[in-house]
């Protein structure tokens, strides 16, 4: 999931002032808040001691400690969460296709229309049908952007799965971290440590670890045109990096109702043209069925707490964390297997995971989860809000 947009510094007018207030969420940078009990300052990991190895030794041990904050604690889970996620997908996808039903396109479409009918309303009621309707006519083509470029990411790596092999598609998909770090970069200009790159490293070798696994355990197929669909995967693999480090930028300006309602709005709008055009013959078809139905209910579950949660982390770590947290998905699809599939464990597997989360540690290494990107949530300038002297302001959810 899921515009080089310039920002803009929002500053609350003195007339605005006596109607904000700040609710304590555990979403929002409390390292920043003055007085907050958990108040950390920017590069606080302790030093490296090079005098003496017993110096040393009590030096690595204390910046390893200090890296287990609450906040990097939180991200790490959320990052596990996001990657379970991603695995239901699968699984469930897989399911649905051995039931004859393929119907990429119309599968995401439920996914978008229920962070749509979600968070749109709540939208509404923080702004008025007046303040959301200046932000769609001020801000709405950004989401456009922001969404189509989502639904096209979604529609060609499914597409990529169906005519190249599993392992290619394995490694292309990587190329999502990059171009993440790239618009990062771009975008909110964060200092990456060498330790970062170290970590980012540490990961990509877990996946290679994955792959070997794949490859020894032989849960490859054929691909029916590998050039075709290592460019779908690449594609694909390059406006996912896109679109998360895009959403990354948008939830440290602005509500996360806000942003995640208005994804879900026009890849409604997106994706439902698109599916009518590509797929109306399929759905006449497809299997419908009680089975298929769950299994698509649980699809749109799992994909509803991934696109919940990953605006979240996002705030918390980063949207390169959030990539490199998805590396680990293939370790809990072997879980998955295990009881659906009868797939035999292969002992790299774990290996591969416990290189992967030593990757996602080392990342912070050096680095804290709050030098990735200033966090300043509120709701728009032009945007009169609804409730006055309410006990949280407008924009730090």
């Amino acid at each position: 999931m899921s515009t080089a947009i310039a920002s803009t510094t929002v500053v609350d007018r003195p007339s605005m002032e006596s109607k904000r207030d700040y609710a304590d969420d555990s979403i929002n940078d409390s390292a920043h808040l003055p007085g907050s009990s958990d108040e950390v300052p920017l590069n606080t990991r302790p030093p490296l001691d090079y005098s003496s190895v017993g110096g040393f030794c009590s030096s690595i041990w204390r910046r390893f400690a200090s890296i287990w904050t609450r906040r990097f604690v939180l991200s790490l889970l959320a990052g596990q969460v996001v990657s379970l996620c991603i695995t239901c997908t699968n699984v469930t996808t897989t399911e649905l296709v051995m039931r004859n039903w393929s119907l990429p396109t119309t599968q995401t479409f439920f996914l978008y229309f229920s962070l749509f009918v979600i968070y749109t309303p709540y939208t509404i009621y923080q702004y008025g049908f007046k303040g959301w309707g200046k932000m769609i006519l001020k801000d709405g083509w950004k989401y456009f952007i922001l969404a189509a470029c989502d639904v096209e990411g979604n529609f060609l790596v499914v597409k990529a799965y169906e005519y190249t092999t599993l392992l290619s598609c394995m490694l292309l998909d990587a190329w999502a971290i990059p171009v993440c770090l790239f618009f990062c970069w771009v975008y909110m200009r964060p200092k990456y440590h060498w330790t970062q790159l170290l970590g980012i490293g540490i990961c990509v070798g877990g996946l290679g670890m994955l792959v070997g696994s794949d490859k020894l355990t032989e849960k490859d197929w054929p691909a029916l045109n590998r050039a075709k669909g290592d460019i779908f995967m690449i594609v694909g693999a390059t406006l996912y990096g896109f679109t998360n480090a895009t959403e990354e930028f948008f939830v440290r300006k602005s509500p996360l109702y806000e942003v995640v309602g208005q994804l879900g709005m026009w890849g409604t709008l997106i994706n439902g043209i698109q599916a009518a055009g590509l797929e109306h013959n399929a759905m006449k078809t497809a299997s419908w069925n009680g089975t298929t139905i769950g299994l698509l209910v649980a699809y749109t579950a799992a994909m509803f707490i991934l696109y919940t949660v990953a605006p979240i982390l996002y705030r918390m770590a980063s949207s390169a964390y959030y990539n490199l947290s998805l590396l680990s998905s293939d370790f809990y699809g072997l879980l998955f297997g295990l009881f659906l599939f009868h797939y035999k464990p292969y002992w790299l597997y774990f290996v591969a995971f416990a290189v992967v989360i030593s990757g996602l540690v080392i990342y912070f290494w050096h680095a804290t989860p709050e030098e990735q990107g200033k966090l300043d949530p509120r709701a728009p300038e032009y945007v009169e809000r609804r409730r006055v002297g309410n006990s949280g302001a407008v924009g730090q959810v």
